[in-house]
């Protein structure tokens, strides 16, 4: 039996910012991305094997890249669609009989025609040991790293000119997680807030009613996603997070064929990507971070919010089979229902995103976050 090569090893949650930027230099260096036809990629134990690369020139000397990969779980997930293998039968082959793993991953990347290329993102091992292999791609994919992108927003929000304060980061294998808000863009919410207490520490909403505009940086280095800035509203009472997927503003990872080989990304259209970046950053906080645009979002909730829930178990049962919470999170969802005491609407929305807050998977949690707007509707149908 293999493994995929560990998350905890490419993975953060609710860093700091000076932690994550510490982390992602660190990752910076060990990155490679090769382009690489069919007929130099070979699965071997549960690995990825990549031969005929050019080696890296560095400060230190000449790397090779060639070797064997560790396939994380995103990766594998990369494999089994780019190949056209059902992945619960993929990883059912890892982790029972590794050898069909590798009979199947052979036999189907013996079968694409010779000129196809596909892009691997990979770390260099350490030593003589296995690298990890982070995705694999198309050969058309846009690089655009989350150093890049988190100095570029960083950047925009200074060109703004809006306070902002970092409320943590998360890093997975499939996404970059940076959550902002601004102490200066607040609106006082009691419709929304006066019958809700935090789970987590028992302060009452009615005594400190107030809402705060943010936003959360997102971006994927694997395919998972575009870079994205998005509207997040912040509870100061007990921190809970509603992100508005509807405002997002993204920038797809999308651009033209690769040449074979070691990729290069450095360069004047990278450079207009970030200044891109910066750019959409600036419009989105001089949107996003106005008391006016807080007000909105408040007053959306607020029509809904106050609907009494009669029955939470069977409310909260149907708010999670729509929105495909597990049984797990559902229960969790009940639990902080009946800690935060508000009977209504608003209370099932608080629950969500407060069991958001404390789950370890920070996709999930930002999934759920995300879902803030539905489950409020849900729920006061409901």
């Amino acid at each position: 039996m293999t493994t995929p090569a560990p998350a905890e090893e490419l993975t953060t949650r609710h860093a700091d910012l000076q932690d994550l930027v510490a982390l992602l230099r660190d990752q910076q260096g060990r990155k490679v991305d090769i382009v690489t036809p069919p007929t130099a990629l070979r699965a071997d134990r549960g690995r990825l094997l990549i031969s005929g690369a050019e080696p890296i020139l560095t400060s230190t000397g000449v790397t090779s890249t060639d070797g064997a990969y560790r396939p994380t779980v995103t990766c594998e997930k990369g494999i089994a669609e780019k190949l056209k293998i059902n992945l619960p039968y993929l990883r059912r082959c890892r982790s029972e009989a590794v050898d069909l793993w590798d009979t199947n991953v052979n036999g189907w990347l013996d079968r694409l025609p010779r000129d196809q290329k596909f892009l691997v993102r990979a770390f260099r091992g350490s030593g003589n040991g296995p690298g990890v292999a982070r995705a694999l791609l198309s050969d058309s994919y846009k690089r655009v790293d989350h150093l890049d992108v988190l100095t570029a927003a960083l950047d925009g929000v200074e060109q703004a000119g809006v306070p902002i304060q970092v409320q943590g980061c998360d890093l997975t294998e499939q996404r970059m997680y940076v959550r902002v808000f601004s102490p200066a863009v607040e609106v006082i919410a009691p419709r929304l807030l006066e019958g809700y207490r935090s789970p987590f520490t028992g302060a009452e909403g009615a005594a400190n009613p107030v809402i705060w505009g943010g936003f959360v940086i997102t971006n994927s280095e694997t395919g998972c996603g575009a870079a994205a800035i998005t509207p997040r509203l912040v509870v100061r009472v007990c921190d809970n997070g509603y992100t508005i997927t509807a405002d997002a503003h993204r920038a797809v990872h999308l651009g033209g064929k690769l040449d074979e080989g070691v990729i290069d990304w450095s360069g004047r259209t990278h450079r207009k990507n970030l200044e891109l970046i910066t750019a959409k950053t600036t419009d989105a906080v001089r949107r996003f971070l106005t008391p006016a645009y807080v007000q909105k979002i408040v007053t959306t909730m607020e029509a809904k919010a106050g609907v009494p829930i009669v029955r939470p178990a069977e409310t909260i049962q149907i708010v999670s089979q729509q929105l495909r919470f597990s049984e797990e999170h559902q229960d969790a969802i009940l639990g902080h229902f009946i800690k935060g005491g508000d009977l209504t609407a608003g209370g099932v929305m608080h629950a969500v995103t407060s069991v958001a807050q404390s789950l370890t998977d920070a996709d999930t949690a930002h999934e759920m976050e995300s879902r803030a707007l539905q489950v409020l509707q849900l729920a006061a149908r409901s």
